[in-house]
């Protein structure tokens, strides 16, 4: 495999394993025979100590040795540009043959000798790849770690190949489990899952399964809101659309946008990921407020955002998201319907939008895609097509001002500190505080204030 031996780390390391039996395996694998690019370089070294070995690979090559998993024998030798790596481990019970054959889904149980450079598929992994095809290895291998099963759905999401159906009966039988693993694990698959093209469809997929609701219980709630005047859609389908919207504006955005999406922001996952899961929960609120006028039949979900961003709390926080990766996803639940209200505003000013772009600081792209995604999914008989362009041609113009902008924008001027504020009103710290600043904040941004002396005054006028 020329190209497996042409990566500039396998290439790196690939003198030093002349005397052992080493194989790359897994995803590295798996994505050269998609004509990917992939990070994910792991090594089974066979008939050697593997932890003396990594730690003689790594002082050969001035790398740093990390012991992931002393246990299983897992180690790692980052390289010294500190950002390419490779997992070094024997395989299990010391049998090659037993270590692939217990792996979650043939094309990730594919193989490479380094010395022979010959492909070592014992499972049927290539064909499954050329016949786009996502099969398991063995059922037992499920029973042993639910959270394959959530992968088969991940690389349903990354693929868009067709699930064997041995799988989704598998996963039917078996969905009760998914919770079995930490939360932790999980987390990291479901956001995988949300960085692939095929997300809106893996969600569907999932839910026909009945992992859905195991992982977010709220979904049974949120299933009981019907298509209506407004949205052409259930809610459920309503949201996984939204998913499949945001998407296709990431695909069509310029480059400057499509960047800013694939930032690994929050622990190595694309802002693209994060989003699309704000997107998926952004109306989750919906039943908790959802009315029919009894006159016009119409269906009202009063504070639907304002609900759904504190609901969102406890469900993230369950599968350990860390305090950033909520903050996102709630100011973006919070604010999704903020863009379209701006821009639905008769005479809107440039203060206007100033307020809105330093208000949204560091979430303005994405909540403004949000609302986009969010209107084109829907699209229920009192909603015409007019209505949806005027809305998309408005809400692009506002991306592109802000894209013109944002360079620009000068930070606010801290007008006051904390220690004065103490001294001004003759309170100590305390949350009273962080209320008082948050307030000055929020007229500094609306430009109610924009000296010193009309935050004092705003100060005693208000907090005296």
């Amino acid at each position: 495999m020329l190209a497996i031996d042409n990566d500039e780390v396998i290439k790196l390391i690939k003198p030093f394993c002349k005397d052992v039996e080493a194989y790359v395996v897994g995803g590295f694998v798996r994505d050269v025979l998609m004509n990917k690019k992939s990070p994910d370089r792991d090594l089974i070294i066979c008939n050697c100590d593997v932890e003396e070995f990594s730690k003689n690979l790594a002082d050969k090559l001035n790398a740093h040795f990390i012991e992931l998993d002393p246990i299983n024998k897992i180690y790692r030798v980052v390289l010294e540009n500190k950002i390419d790596y490779i997992d070094i481990t024997s395989p299990i019970e010391n049998n090659f043959e037993k270590d692939i054959k217990r792996r979650d889904l043939t094309i990730n149980a594919i193989a490479y000798n380094l010395n022979t450079k010959e492909i070592v598929d014992l499972v049927g992994g290539v064909q499954d790849i050329k016949d786009k095809k996502i099969k398991g290895i063995c059922e037992q291998n499920f029973v042993d770690d639910p959270l394959r099963l959530l992968r088969i759905f991940r690389f349903y999401s990354k693929t868009g190949f067709e699930i064997d159906n041995s799988l989704i009966e598998l996963s039917k039988k078996l969905f009760k489990d998914i919770n079995k693993p930490a939360k932790e694990r999980i987390t990291v698959e479901l956001l995988k899952m949300f960085e692939g093209k095929y997300c809106d469809l893996a969600l569907i997929k999932l839910d026909e399964c009945g992992l859905l609701e195991e992982i977010f219980p709220i979904y049974k709630e949120v299933k009981k809101i019907p298509p209506n005047t407004h949205h052409h859609l259930p809610l459920v389908l309503h949201l996984v659309e939204t998913t499949r919207q945001i998407q296709l504006i990431y695909e069509s955005a310029n480059e400057e946008v499509k960047e800013y999406l694939n930032i690994e922001k929050y622990g190595g996952v694309k802002e693209l990921a994060f989003l699309k899961l704000a997107g998926f929960l952004h109306d989750i609120g919906k039943p908790s407020c959802w009315t029919i006028e009894e006159d016009t039949g119409r269906h009202r979900f009063i504070q639907h955002d304002l609900i759904g961003s504190e609901l969102c709390i406890p469900i993230l926080k369950d599968l350990k998201f860390s305090k950033k990766q909520i903050e996102y996803i709630k100011t973006l639940i919070k604010y999704h319907i903020y863009p379209s209200s701006l821009i639905s505003a008769p005479d809107v000013t440039d203060k206007a939008y100033l307020k809105f772009y330093r208000k949204m600081e560091g979430y303005v792209i994405d909540v403004i895609i949000l609302a986009m995604a969010d209107r084109l999914s829907a699209r229920g008989e009192m909603v015409t097509e007019e209505m949806v362009n005027h809305n998309i041609t408005n809400l692009t113009k506002l991306l592109n001002d802000y894209l013109d902008t944002y360079k620009y924008m000068k930070p606010l001027e801290k007008l006051i500190d904390g220690k004065k504020i103490m001294e001004l009103l003759q309170i100590k710290q305390s949350p009273k505080l962080g209320k008082i600043i948050k307030a000055l904040n929020e007229a500094q941004i609306s430009g109610d204030v924009n000296t010193k002396e009309e935050a004092i005054e705003f100060i005693l006028r208000n907090f005296k």
